[in-house]
């Protein structure tokens, strides 16, 4: 799945990415950029995610750059 930043919070690591397929908001946890190349993100920035629902929300997780797989 692929999107853009829409914010993030580099002292929580809390934040949002705005899917691209249907517009609607992804969450980034605290642990979502645990394992990837990322230690911070921007606003805008593309990137590429996979989907994992936390407690019946969406949560973005291995997370990598918007170019990857496409």
């Amino acid at each position: 799945m692929q999107g853009v930043v829409k914010v993030f919070d580099p002292e929580t690591g809390v934040g949002v990415v705005v899917r691209d397929d249907d517009r609607s908001e992804v969450f980034l946890h605290p642990g979502s950029l645990e394992g990837s190349m990322f230690r911070m993100l921007r606003q805008g920035q593309r990137i590429v995610f996979d989907l994992h629902h936390v407690d019946g929300s969406p949560v973005a997780r291995n997370l990598r750059f918007g170019s990857d797989g496409y």
